[in-house]
């Protein structure tokens, strides 16, 4: 009971600076992933019709999880330094992997019929493209939106380690301090704000699909 009327004194005292800091994860988080999407969605457009290529993108995404995010964060301190470069390359990278495998998926699946019938009316590839494959493959993308979401907004949180924005700053300040004054608040305050961050932008995403899904292919 004391300890969480501690935590809500120093959410109190502190609201201002946790409001910019929450607002700095969810915008790194949020355009990261339109970044990630971008580029997943235009690497599975070049390979899905080539099964070495879907196999050697497969691959990558796998072989992309294993990479502990805190190494990676080491690595990239060399070349690009402490703060916000890094913070986005990584938050990017891991955010494009789900992103990719699920396009490649969903483009993959789709009917060969259903291609050759727009083929059949006139449309041209780029065309079939656009408004017969993407959007039936829409529904598996933006699941791996999802994934990634999710996934990422962790991920950014440890990219505070080379002083990436967000709440990632209050988990590790209190880690760095523990048993210290405040200590167990800062960390209860960082991470129960990038689960409520990953409600909120999982509930967003459910409100994008409902909105941008086609309504014959709606579940």
């Amino acid at each position: 009971m004391k300890e969480s009327l501690f935590v809500v004194d120093f959410i109190s005292g502190r609201l201002n600076q946790i409001l910019f800091a929450g607002w700095q994860h969810f915008s790194l988080v949020a355009q990261c992933l339109i970044l990630a999407t971008v580029l997943a969605v235009a690497i599975s457009v070049l390979v899905y019709r080539n099964k070495k290529m879907v196999s050697v993108a497969n691959s990558v995404s796998a072989v992309g999880l294993t990479i502990p995010s805190f190494a990676l964060i080491g690595l990239l301190v060399a070349p690009f330094g402490f703060g916000v470069v890094p913070a986005v390359i990584v938050v990017a990278f891991y955010a494009t992997l789900p992103i990719l495998r699920n396009a490649v998926v969903g483009l993959s699946g789709i009917s060969p019929a259903v291609v050759e019938a727009a083929r059949g009316i006139g449309m041209s590839r780029f065309r079939t493209l656009l408004r017969v494959e993407l959007p039936m493959a829409w529904p598996v993308i933006l699941t791996g939106v999802r994934v990634s979401a999710q996934m990422v907004m962790g991920v950014a949180a440890i990219t505070a380690y080379a002083l990436g924005p967000g709440l990632g700053g209050f988990i590790f300040s209190g880690l760095s301090r523990l048993g210290g004054a405040n200590s167990f608040e800062s960390v209860v305050t960082g991470v129960v704000g990038v689960v409520i961050l990953a409600v909120i932008l999982d509930l967003l995403l459910v409100g994008l699909g409902r909105l941008t899904t086609p309504r014959g292919i709606r579940v």
